[in-house]
């Protein structure tokens, strides 16, 4: 199994919102500002854990994502599959048909042993346990909520609207008209 970027940066924004997410939601701009993930890639990814039902959006000022379930019923199994990243270590896709019509190759056995046990492994880890390893190893986490823009205090001043001809043309129009 080959572990793409698909799923670390998956993985790793999902312990970064879960860290966060007491303070209220947290945006993707915030996420890949801290992870260094392109806010596109986030926006990709985090529209797949939503479809998922892993995460649910929160739209306007002061939106972003909150987790959709409890951290500790999220597993790394989940949140690798819900971004369509294989978990399968087999040279055929589990399909059996490694030597095209001559049927499987002599190592297929091995490697759907393997595949299982990834799974069992991912399935394993869950979102709260990686969280709680980050706060064990001392990862700040902001316990401010985030900022939301202030109204401003300040009058808003509408243009002057100035009734006086805006070219040569219109000029002429209003002599014709005298």
């Amino acid at each position: 199994m080959r572990l793409t970027t698909k799923g670390r940066f998956a993985v790793t924004a999902m312990i970064d919102l879960a860290l966060r997410q007491n303070n209220g939601p947290v945006t993707l701009a915030a996420i890949s500002q801290r992870q260094r993930i392109s806010l596109s890639y986030l926006e990709q990814l985090f529209g797949k854990l939503r479809r998922h039902e892993l995460v649910e959006s929160t739209r306007g000022p002061g939106g972003g994502y909150t987790l959709a379930r409890k951290a500790a019923d999220i597993t790394v199994a989940d949140i690798i599959v819900s971004v369509d990243e294989p978990i399968d270590s087999t040279q055929c896709g589990g399909k059996e048909n490694c030597l095209g019509e001559s049927g499987r190759c002599m190592t297929h056995d091995l490697w759907s042993s393997l595949n299982q046990r990834m799974v069992e492994f991912l399935d394993a880890v869950t979102l709260q346990k990686l969280v709680d390893d980050q706060l064990a190893k001392g990862v700040l986490v902001e316990n401010k909520p985030a900022v939301r823009r202030a109204i401003s205090t300040t009058p808003v001043v509408k243009p002057i609207r100035v009734n006086a001809p805006n070219s040569v043309f219109a000029l002429g129009n209003v002599f014709a008209k005298s």
